[in-house]
């Protein structure tokens, strides 16, 4: 009796991704996905021998997908989250793509899939929008021919590989800022907040902190690395980890650390809010999204708690403030607000839980 939890289906467009994918010949294949992964695993359970990869950029999502496919029998598609699509020749590139993504992102990774394709090698792409155009102009602008697949509540597009790409462009940029009198250079891509730009309320977070010697600070969803770059370069002897859920800003982050002369950020790929040496780091800052109805706030709070010493400081940068008001005060010391141009700086102090007070460590002198 097989007891194990309901598999989730695909989302529309990557159920018809996969239908299309599965009229078509190819052993060396990769794929994104809208969910679980559910075309790569399909893919690699019919196609006996054959290599498929599903390509995450984000951690979190890959950690998802490698759970519910833990159990995949015979066989498995692998499960890769890195910066960029795993290296070809490919015969088959399947992407599932939603509507409503960043058009940025999604023209870079078409780019990579025909760059990769071999020649022959054919790539599917699909979109949630039954009446989409932008898609088909992308593809079309390749100059290679594109067939339309159609779908009840999608659309799919089939495009052969007939010779290499003549121009192949450069989706990165570079950010220079100063913070405290040293120009900084940190830099970004599609898909890492925030591409092209130093964001408000990075900018907003360095004002705000003034840090000491051998300070110990975590930057948690550290993004291009703006932050962390500021706060390492103000004093040697600050420690400085940052960390991302996202492939790319983990790429950009270590980029700028190295670019910037700067051996004291460390910098690692991580979903779940761990750190190296929990419970003795000063310092946590954090410039967390809106969205999600702040299930990732809450994330990042909690990987501070865990991070930080008794008595160490949590420093938010948000424009909705209200959440961080009501939740902290429950396990926070001395939360407090500060308002600079529409944006918000909550502070709070780590409190020491049961098990500290009671072993003599609760952070004070």
């Amino acid at each position: 009796m097989d007891d194990s939890p309901p598999r989730l289906p695909p989302r529309p467009a990557e159920a018809h991704a996969l239908e299309v994918a599965r009229g078509l010949p190819g052993d060396r294949i990769v794929c994104t996905t809208l969910g679980r992964a559910q075309a790569a695993r399909e893919l690699a359970a019919e196609r006996h021998g054959a290599a498929v990869t599903a390509w995450f950029l984000d951690r979190f999502r890959h950690d998802l997908a490698a759970e519910e496919a833990a159990t995949d029998r015979p066989a498995r598609a692998e499960l890769v989250c890195a910066a960029d699509m795993p290296d070809g020749p490919l015969d088959l590139v399947v992407l599932p793509l939603a509507s409503g993504g960043e058009a940025e992102l999604t023209r870079e990774i078409l780019q990579q899939a025909l760059e990769r394709l071999r020649i022959g090698g054919r790539l599917v792409a699909t979109t949630d929008n039954p009446r989409d155009r932008w898609l088909h102009e992308q593809l079309a602008a390749t100059g290679e021919t594109v067939r339309v697949r159609p779908g009840e509540e999608t659309v799919g597009y089939v495009v052969e590989k007939t010779r290499e790409p003549q121009r192949l462009r450069d989706f990165s940029a570079e950010v220079v800022f100063r913070d405290r009198g040293r120009l900084l250079t940190a830099f970004t891509r599609p898909g890492v907040f925030a591409h092209r730009k130093i964001d408000p309320g990075a900018r907003h977070l360095l004002n705000a902190v003034d840090v000491a010697p051998d300070t110990r600070v975590v930057d948690i969803g550290c993004g291009s690395g703006c932050v962390a770059l500021g706060m390492a370069a103000r004093d040697p002897t600050v420690v400085v980890h940052a960390f991302d859920s996202a492939a790319r800003a983990v790429e950009c982050t270590r980029r700028g650390a190295a670019a910037n002369g700067l051996p004291n950020v460390a910098v690692a790929l991580e979903a779940h809010g761990g750190v190296p040496e929990e419970g003795t780091w000063d310092l946590a800052l954090a410039n967390p999204p809106y969205y999600a109805d702040f299930r990732i706030a809450a994330l990042f709070v909690e990987a501070a708690r865990r991070a930080l010493a008794p008595g160490g400081t949590l420093l938010v940068v948000t424009k909705q403030p209200a959440w961080f008001l009501e939740h902290l005060p429950g396990q926070w010391d001395a939360v407090a607000r500060e308002e600079v141009k529409h944006y918000h700086v909550v502070e709070a102090v780590r409190r020491p839980d049961t098990a500290e007070i009671a072993a003599g460590r609760t952070g004070s002198p």
